[in-house]
């Protein structure tokens, strides 16, 4: 238990949470919350320098102090340590719990082979449930992945090569879910509504969001007769056949079809514009329903 988190306790129980809260906030379990305020209160109340005090003379009284090991690249242990703790408070202000922040710093900065649980509960000093369940937290985020452990039976926790792109594209699924439902609570509440207006902003910021971290997939052509293809139903200002678009620009119809289907699977190729089919393989441009508000619509048509 560092000192910041016995501040943030005795904050927390000033402020009359309870054990259970209290450890699911710094992600340590209730008993250990309970313990903790039992063994290192002062008469009458539970404060942080106080027990930070208690608990550093029932150590030393413990075990003799002894120099910090040095790490297997020669950075003495204490200043990894440190290096954790502050890495960890920086996560955990973005929302991520403590406990589970100190875990994940603890795998960044650990050798390519990870580290087992066991390994993970004797650097941090904490109870193997509270490894357990940030591991699990952080496995629901694809941020952890399980390799087995040569020669052994506990598995080792590691973080992968491509750890960041598979939680970045965790997190654009669920943005795209977000902005879905923004659109869906808009059709239930009424565009022109309050709920309607918060929600059409909300759909549109995540679904931006979604677009722009989805990353593309085509290739540079496709990109380049995509962007043909749109300048050309600008220019002619009205509905194009495929058959029209393609004799046109002088193009196969299969290679104006791809240039079609490009826009479709990446519309933020198209943005502000979004590509329409008015009839049988008739195309145009409309203004993406999402880049303008009702308000600004109706503004723009008076």
């Amino acid at each position: 238990m560092t000192h910041e988190d016995r501040r943030r306790i005795a904050a927390w129980l000033a402020e009359g949470l309870g054990y259970a809260e209290i450890g699911r906030r710094l992600g340590r379990s209730t008993s250990t919350i309970s313990r903790e305020v039992a063994r290192n209160s002062a008469p009458g109340d539970y404060v942080a320098d106080h027990a930070q005090r208690v608990s550093g003379d029932r150590a030393r009284r413990r075990k003799p102090a002894r120099p910090a090991e040095p790490t297997a690249d020669e950075r003495p242990a204490d200043v990894v340590r440190g290096f954790v703790e502050q890495f960890a408070t920086l996560l955990a202000a973005t929302g991520l719990p403590r406990m589970t922040s100190r875990v994940f710093v603890c795998l960044l900065t650990a050798d390519a082979d990870g580290l087992t649980a066991a390994d993970l509960v004797r650097r941090l000093q904490v109870s193997p449930a509270s490894v357990s369940n940030s591991i699990g937290y952080l496995e629901a985020m694809e941020l952890v992945a399980r390799h087995p452990n040569p020669g052994g039976r506990r598995e080792r926790y590691v973080i992968d090569d491509d750890t960041w792109l598979r939680a970045w594209q965790a997190d654009t699924g669920a943005h795209s879910k977000i902005a879905t439902a923004a659109r869906r609570g808009i059709e239930i509440f009424g565009a022109d509504t309050t709920a309607g207006t918060r929600l059409g902003a909300m759909g549109q910021f995540f679904a931006w969001l979604s677009e722009q971290m989805s990353g593309s997939t085509l290739t540079e052509s496709a990109v380049y007769d995509a962007l043909t293809v749109l300048a050309a139903l600008v220019h002619a200002g009205r509905p194009l056949t495929l058959g029209t678009l393609a004799t046109a620009l002088g193009w196969p119809e299969g290679r104006a079809t791809a240039a079609l289907d490009a826009i479709r699977r990446q519309p933020a190729i198209a943005d502000p514009l979004a590509l329409r089919t008015v009839g049988p393989r008739t195309y145009t441009l409309i203004t993406r329903p999402d880049r303008l508000s009702p308000a600004q619509c109706k503004a723009l048509h008076q």
